[in-house]
């Protein structure tokens, strides 16, 4: 859960965003780098009384301002394609929720169950309980297993919308007509909030998504309950 005054990314809840964290750190160090030294040249070529009657022709260095940044940007592409084939990576997952965006609620089913589905919709400020957050909870929440791969098959009924999860590592855009799907593995129990990350009308602000990563055992009675409700 984001704070006020926060610098930084989310606690990673899942392997996948625990990378990007690894990966943002080393690209932020990299970055640090290349810009203390080209302060630390700018000044020195500022304040300096000295001249070099060689400044104009160097062989030596001419190789090395070209070589420097390649390797520099090889040092950051191989581990983000390694993150990019990571996040496309679905290997058997345990269970599939189909989310659809509308206008302006989400709606999910348990495409593993036969009649397991329902509408989530944005609590009203009024109606907020105490501790609650004031435009990320939602009537019903998406309840997943803990340590459980989850593959989740995105579309929306009408505009383009995008389902994102800041701690899970997650957003894909929903496309009318288009399936679109991405997967995560909750690492520890948790409420997880993010919301529609596409603007997608007047109350595009209003739609959040509340992902409850609960242990196995919580989640089949979770379900039990819901198939009776049904």
């Amino acid at each position: 859960m984001a704070h006020p005054s926060q610098l930084g990314f989310q606690d990673a809840a899942s392997p996948v965003m625990e990378e990007l964290l690894h990966f943002h750190d080393h690209a932020l160090m990299i970055v640090f780098l290349i810009s203390t030294l080209v302060l630390y040249i700018i000044v020195a070529m500022v304040t300096t009384k000295l001249t070099n009657k060689f400044i104009l022709d160097s062989q030596e260095i001419e190789i090395i301002w070209t070589l420097l940044p390649a390797i520099i940007l090889i040092l950051i592409a191989l581990p983000s394609l390694r993150i990019l084939y990571l996040m496309d990576e679905i290997n058997d997952p345990h269970l599939t929720i189909k989310a659809m965006g509308h206008q302006w609620y989400w709606s999910y089913e348990y495409t593993d169950y036969e009649d397991l589905g329902f509408d989530s919709y944005m609590i009203p400020t009024q109606d907020l309980a105490p501790g609650q957050f004031r435009l990320l909870e939602a009537d019903h929440r998406m309840v997943v297993p803990v340590e459980s791969p989850i593959r989740i098959l995105i579309s929306a009924e009408d505009v383009l919308h995008s389902w994102a999860v800041p701690s899970l590592g997650v957003k894909m855009d929903a496309v009318p007509g288009r399936l679109n799907q991405t997967a995560f593995i909750a690492s520890r129990p948790g409420v997880f909030y993010g919301q529609c990350s596409e603007i997608c009308g007047a109350n595009h602000s209003f739609m959040p998504i509340v992902v409850e990563a609960v242990p196995l055992e919580h989640f089949e009675n979770w379900s039990s309950l819901m198939l009776e409700d049904a």
